[in-house]
C-alpha cells in the first residue's frame, strides 16, 4: 500500500489552500527534490483576450486610427521597444520584461478562424488543427509520452479544463466560491447581448454603473478584510479606470489574485508537487466597455503572475510560464466601446528560464491591406509552435514524440526554439 502520509510541509500549503476557500486534491508520486526540475505552467485566459489591449503597438501608424476611443497612448503605455508597449495595468510583467524575463507573440493564433468560444477553446486545449479532433488535451499527451507517473501536473479551477483531460490524472486544485467566478456571467451576457440594438447599449451603460458603483464601494471600505475580498473579489467586477487605462485601486482584490499565484507556486516547491500546471481565468470577452474591463483583468492576471513569481523563488529561473487565449478580437472598436470575437491576439511569456529577446514571431503590422479579412490582426505564428518549443526546449520532451504523439498532423506548424 502507498503512504499517503502527509508531510509537515504539504500539511502546512493544504492549510493555507484550506484558509483561502481552497479545496485541493493531489495525486501524488513518489517524493523527488522539486527544486531544479523543469517548470511549466499554462494560463488559458477565456473569453478572447484582447491582444492589442495586452501589447499596444503604439508604434504602428495604423494601431490609433484602428482602436479609436479605446487607443492606448504612447505615454501611458509601458514601452517595451519602438513599436510594441505594455497594458499599465501589467506592471509586473514589464518589470520582468525589462530583466529578459517576461516577452511577447503579438500575432499568435490556434488553427481555428470560426471566432467561437467552443470551438476555439477546443482547438486550443486539444492542440488539434480541427475542432473536436481529440477528446484530449496536448498537456495531458505530455505527460503521456514523459511517462505516466513521472511528473506530476496540477489543474487550477472550478473544472478540469480539456488541457489537462486524458489518460494520466492530474491533480486538481478549485478555488473556493467567488473568487474567479463572477467574472464568467459579463462575459456570457456579452455574447448574448452584442448584436441587440437596445439592450446591447443598455448592458453596456450597466457595466458602466456598476463600476462606478465599485470604485465608490472601494473608497468607502478601504479596511474590507481580505475573507471578504475573497468571497466577493472586486476584481471579478468592471472597474473604473483613472487616466491613461489604469484601472481603479483595489489593493484587496489584487492581493486576493496575488495569493492564488502564490499558493499554486508554494504547491509547485513542494517536493512531490508538480512540475506542470493549468490555470484558467475567465471574463476577457469585452464587447462593450472594453477598456475598464480588459484593465480589471489584466490586472487581476498580473497579479496572478506576481505572486507565482514571488512564490517560486530560486525556482524561479527554472520556470516557463505561458499566458493565451482561445482568440483575439476585432481591430476596430465597435459601437459601444469594445471589441467583437477576431482572430490573432497576444500571448505571454515569463519566466527565469526564457532567454532575452524581441518579439516571438512576425509582426503583420495593422495597415489596412495587412488586416485579416478586413477586420482582425493578422496570425503569423502557430500556437501549437510556440507550445512544441517550449515542451522540446524547456521540459526536454522528445521531438518526435512532440510532433507524432502531443501535436499530431502539425507539421505546418514549425517549433519555436530557441525561447529558453
Amino acid at each position: 500500500m502507498t503512504d499517503r502520509t502527509l508531510s509537515p510541509s504539504r500539511r502546512s500549503f493544504l492549510a493555507a489552500a484550506a484558509s483561502l476557500g481552497v479545496s485541493v486534491s493531489f495525486v501524488g508520486r513518489q517524493a523527488q527534490a522539486a527544486d531544479g526540475t523543469k517548470k511549466l505552467v499554462v494560463v488559458v485566459c477565456r473569453g478572447g483576450m484582447d491582444g492589442l489591449s495586452v501589447a499596444p503597438p503604439v508604434g504602428d501608424p495604423g494601431y490609433a486610427a484602428l482602436r479609436g476611443g479605446i487607443a492606448m497612448s504612447p505615454d501611458k503605455a509601458l514601452k517595451l521597444d519602438d513599436t510594441f508597449a505594455l497594458h499599465p495595468s501589467l506592471t509586473t510583467v514589464h518589470a520582468l520584461a525589462r530583466q529578459g524575463q517576461a516577452r511577447i507573440a503579438p500575432a499568435i493564433a490556434t488553427p481555428d478562424r470560426a471566432r467561437s468560444h467552443f470551438e476555439a477553446q477546443d482547438v486550443l486545449e486539444t492542440g488539434e488543427a480541427k475542432v473536436y479532433g481529440a477528446d484530449s488535451g496536448w498537456l495531458n499527451r505530455t505527460l503521456e509520452v514523459m511517462g505516466p507517473g513521472k511528473v506530476e501536473a496540477l489543474s487550477v479551477g472550478t473544472t478540469a479544463p480539456l488541457i489537462l483531460r486524458g489518460k494520466v490524472q492530474a491533480a486538481s486544485w478549485s478555488p473556493g466560491k467567488g473568487l474567479d467566478e463572477a467574472a464568467r456571467l459579463p462575459t456570457l451576457l456579452q455574447d448574448l447581448y452584442k448584436g441587440d440594438p437596445l439592450l446591447g447599449p443598455a448592458f453596456a451603460r450597466g457595466l458602466e454603473t456598476e463600476a462606478m458603483a465599485q470604485a465608490a464601494m472601494t473608497a468607502l471600505a478601504p479596511a474590507q478584510s481580505m475573507a471578504q475580498s475573497m468571497s466577493q473579489p472586486a476584481m471579478n467586477q468592471p472597474a473604473m479606470n483613472q487616466p491613461g487605462g489604469r484601472p481603479a485601486d483595489n489593493r484587496q482584490g489584487r492581493e486576493a489574485a496575488r495569493k492564488l499565484g502564490s499558493t499554486l507556486a508554494g504547491f509547485m516547491r513542494q517536493a512531490d508537487g508538480p512540475q506542470i500546471a493549468a490555470l484558467s481565468l475567465d471574463g476577457f470577452d469585452t464587447h462593450a466597455g472594453q477598456v475598464g474591463q480588459i484593465a480589471t483583468r489584466l490586472t487581476y492576471l498580473d497579479a496572478v503572475l506576481d505572486g507565482l513569481h514571488e512564490g517560486l523563488g530560486p525556482e524561479w529561473r527554472n520556470t516557463v510560464v505561458v499566458a493565451v487565449t482561445e482568440f483575439g478580437r476585432t481591430a476596430r472598436v465597435n459601437g459601444t466601446q469594445g471589441t467583437d470575437h477576431g482572430t490573432a491576439s497576444t500571448a505571454l511569456l515569463l519566466g527565469g528560464a526564457l532567454k532575452r529577446g524581441g518579439i516571438v514571431g512576425d509582426w503583420p503590422t495593422l495597415a489596412e491591406p495587412a488586416l485579416f479579412e478586413n477586420r482582425d490582426v493578422a496570425p503569423t505564428l502557430d500556437m501549437r509552435g510556440l507550445f512544441k518549443g517550449v515542451l522540446i526546449d524547456h521540459l526536454g520532451v522528445d521531438r518526435a514524440a512532440v510532433e507524432k504523439k502531443v501535436f499530431a498532423d502539425s507539421a505546418d506548424a514549425k517549433a519555436v526554439t530557441g525561447l529558453v
